[in-house]
């Protein structure tokens, strides 16, 4: 099937306005909305079509707080690794997460002893069932997108600690903890970027000829 060029255009322009949300409003989404996204989410494709990926949406408040305060604790030990004082206070001042304000806590885990796929094409790279639930969460981050929501990855969780929290099989290997929401705002330049932490890099600097 060929694209018109005016679906690429908005192609182009979806690529460019995906970005990593950490400031949310409190408005929850519209019913049905988070059914729809992970519909589209699953339309990623996986090794040997496996479909590794496990979605936990997280609603008991209790369980919420729990993942913020973990989430909390990880930032203040993950501020201790920068020697330099002002390198310290900037990334302190950084919002990192906006799971206090986003309606929706959703955690992704990759099911490592699925019998689905029997193995194919992952016998010597097994990582890629991993990767296989990474491009369904940069499927669902387009479609969101496209939805007017906002999607934040937070890195800056344990784990093992969540996998405990939400008490989920121990084959599950947590690939993602994301929240998502209405933007507080829309802003085409990473939110690192415009706060001096890092520049995206241009082509130049990932591109390679051997």
């Amino acid at each position: 099937m060929m694209f018109d060029p005016a679906f690429r255009a908005d192609l182009d322009r979806l690529l460019a306005w995906r970005r990593d949300v950490r400031h949310f409003t409190t408005e929850p989404l519209p019913p049905g909305l988070i059914d729809t996204l992970l519909d589209q989410a699953v339309c990623a494709p996986s090794v040997g079509n496996a479909q590794p990926w496990r979605f936990v949406r997280v609603m008991t408040p209790a369980l919420r707080s729990a993942v913020i305060a973990a989430a909390d604790a990880a930032n203040a030990q993950a501020a201790e690794i920068y020697d330099d004082e002002t390198e310290r206070a900037a990334y302190r001042a950084l919002k990192l997460h906006g799971l206090r304000e986003a309606p929706e806590h959703i955690a992704v885990f990759c099911d490592e002893a699925t019998a689905d796929g029997h193995g194919l094409g992952r016998q010597t790279m097994p990582e890629t069932l991993r990767y296989s639930v990474v491009l369904a969460i940069h499927t669902l981050w387009l479609a969101a997108r496209a939805h007017g929501v906002g999607l934040g990855w937070v890195s800056i969780v344990d784990p093992a600690a969540v996998t405990r929290l939400l008490e989920v099989p121990p084959a599950w290997h947590l690939v993602g903890y994301l929240c998502l929401g209405t933007p507080v705002e829309d802003a085409m330049t990473p939110e690192l970027d415009r706060k001096g932490w890092q520049a995206r890099l241009g082509p130049a600097a990932t591109r390679f000829v051997r």
